[in-house]
């Protein structure tokens, strides 16, 4: 399991505060699991502003990826007042197999292009 923290030294490991409203920002997020290969959401929370994603395969991607990379739990949760322009989004990942995995990589997957959408 690897989650977001305060305390890693890289930008993408860290959670991202962005001058926001916690539900744009929420949106912004369905839509980039959207657009991300290999990830679907499983549930959306849309009241905790909280997504449960899947994100499947290793970087190899078809049959030998999903044996190596195997599947990863992500949850992708926004945090802050509602109706007020701060928000903090936190990325969670959590290996379901494969030999290969590397939850690290799933949250940069993430959260680099994050990044990029909504700063």
């Amino acid at each position: 399991m690897f989650e977001t923290s305060e305390s890693h030294d890289k930008p993408e490991f860290r959670p991202l505060h962005v001058a926001r409203r916690r539900e744009g920002l929420y949106e912004a997020a369905k839509e980039m699991v959207a657009d991300l290969s290999n990830w679907t959401v499983v549930k959306a929370d849309d009241p905790a502003c909280t997504l449960h994603c899947e994100r499947k395969g290793g970087p190899l991607g078809g049959l030998l990826g999903g044996l190596l990379g195997g599947t990863s739990k992500v949850t992708v949760r926004v945090e802050g007042p509602e109706g007020l322009p701060s928000s903090t989004i936190h990325v969670r990942a959590e290996a379901q197999g494969g030999l290969l995995s590397n939850e690290k990589s799933v949250v940069a997957e993430f959260m680099r292009p994050f990044t990029r959408r909504v700063c």
